[in-house]
């Protein structure tokens, strides 16, 4: 029989954290040069922002008199201004089983791990905490967020190198726990191939999104929007070991799992429309620039 290889710890530490140092090279480089200028948080960080003029009170600075106003409306007028707060940027990263496939260069948990890290990169330069929660159909790894490049290296590097204990999916443990750990205002970005039930974690969603900023960045390869003809192929479930004998060569197959795909898509797009959370969508076999891009911009007009 021919000798098969086994990777041992030390050799895939050493993979894992050459991928971290490729991915931090692109990612911060995208960050600065690219993103950079469409990344604004909904709270700029520490300090205060104008709000509007009210007529003075007894008692009020009188270095908030708007002398401009004043003179205007023959009233003394003071300015308003509320405290902004740094944002917290909470990272929920789906590690089940199925995000290891991959038909491209990258995997599904690859692509997943750069995305996250241009996130974490743009919180690190906008002087904001970070946070990592990553869940299989449990939490496996929860990070309170804090600032600094260092620690949105270490997520980094957690996303890639975990083994979950678990590898079917649930969402629902990782949003019931950003939703109870999270004090103030922040943006959760989940990301997840998301092959699983809506139904399973849609009310969780629902609470989160609530109180807070929700964006669903959607990872997908190639091969899971089309069957190729190639005959009969044996198709295994990642994440419950169930193999399937599919003839791919049959159009009506082909067209029946391309419907299912495309009902799938269209009932998680309906499903976080609802409940008010964004979804960007992320192909391994495409550039994902434009689409995070587009919705640091569409952040940016919200905000003013």
């Amino acid at each position: 029989m021919p000798e098969t290889f086994t990777e041992t710890d030390d050799e895939r530490l050493t993979r894992v954290l050459k991928r971290v140092r490729k991915i931090e090279l692109i990612t911060r480089g995208m960050v600065k040069e690219t993103l950079g200028g469409a990344y604004l948080s909904r709270f700029k960080g520490q300090g205060i922002e104008f709000d509007d003029f009210r007529e003075y009170q007894p008692g009020d600075d009188v270095r908030f008199l708007d002398w401009n106003v004043t003179a205007r409306m023959n009233e003394p007028f003071v300015r308003k201004y509320i405290e902004e707060r740094e944002l917290t940027v909470m990272l929920v990263v789906d590690v089940s089983g199925s995000g290891d496939y991959g038909s491209q260069e990258d995997s599904k948990r690859e692509r997943a791990a750069e995305v996250a890290a241009v996130f974490a990169f743009s919180a690190v330069q906008n002087q904001d905490k970070v946070g990592l929660i990553l869940v299989s159909d449990q939490v496996e790894q929860y990070l309170p967020a804090k600032k600094g490049g260092s620690h949105a290296l270490r997520c980094l590097r957690d996303i890639l190198n975990i083994q979950p204990k678990q590898r079917k999916t649930n969402l629902a443990p990782a949003l019931d726990l950003a939703l109870g750990r999270i004090a103030h205002r922040a943006l959760v970005v989940l990301v997840s191939d998301f092959l699983t039930q809506n139904d399973a974690w849609e009310h969780s969603l629902r609470s989160l999104a609530s109180k807070h900023d929700v964006v669903a960045v959607h990872i997908s390869d190639p091969r899971e929007w089309e069957l190729p003809n190639v005959g009969r192929v044996c198709l295994e479930d990642p994440e419950t070991g169930e193999q399937y004998v599919v003839n791919t060569s049959h159009p009506a197959v082909r067209l029946q799992y391309a419907q299912r795909v495309s009902d799938r898509q269209d009932g998680l797009t309906r499903m976080l429309r609802k409940n008010a959370v964004e979804k960007i969508d992320v192909r391994t076999d495409l550039d994902y620039v434009p689409a995070l891009k587009s919705y640091f911009r569409a952040r940016r007009r919200r905000k003013r």
